[in-house]
């Protein structure tokens, strides 16, 4: 019975180990029509950017094999995506965002919204507030960022999030990790 035990845990790790450390389907199929989009290209390949542990602890933004990657198109290189979860009022949403190869945020997305109330915060027209913004810059809910009404915890969660995003790219260039 342990042996048995044993066998099905090892299998169920390596299951998890092959396939646990990627993008859902669903989230791949959305950041690679968005990617498409925004560079206006039809193939590119997603590399992901690991760190050491060390650095990663230091980063407001924790660095994961599934969620910063660097956009190339054969060798020519694009820039970043980084895709996260962030709070809701009860759930989480999830996020991309797209630097240019300057570390100048290019485009960001809500990819799928999970609530009734606080979509607003998926809009283009809000979203555009973070445009332009690079690497050590600062974004506030309540100094530099427009709320919206009804949406409120998205948007300090978003906020919040893109603002840690922001210091951590700051930090991973200061330590000539890009």
């Amino acid at each position: 019975m342990i042996h048995k035990l044993g066998i099905i845990s090892i299998f169920l790790l390596g299951i998890l180990f092959l396939y646990g450390f990627k993008l859902p389907e669903n989230l791949n199929k959305k950041v690679t029509k968005e990617v498409q989009k925004v560079f206006e290209i039809e193939s590119f390949e997603m590399n992901s950017i690991t760190i050491s542990e060390e650095l990663n602890e230091k980063l407001p933004a924790k660095i994961t094999a599934d969620n910063f990657y660097r956009l190339t198109q054969k060798d020519k290189f694009l820039g970043y995506a980084f895709i996260d979860k962030a709070a809701s009022k009860t759930a989480q949403f999830d996020y991309l965002v797209l630097f240019d190869v300057d570390l100048k945020l290019i485009h960001s997305k809500v990819l799928i919204y999970r609530e009734e109330y606080g979509g607003e915060i998926g809009s283009k027209r809000w979203l555009k507030q973070f445009l332009g913004k690079t690497a050590g810059d600062r974004v506030d809910y309540e100094t530099n960022i427009d709320g919206i009404a009804g949406a409120t915890i998205s948007v300090r969660s978003m906020t919040h999030a893109i603002d840690d995003l922001l210091q951590t790219l700051e930090i991973l260039h200061l330590n000539k990790v890009l």
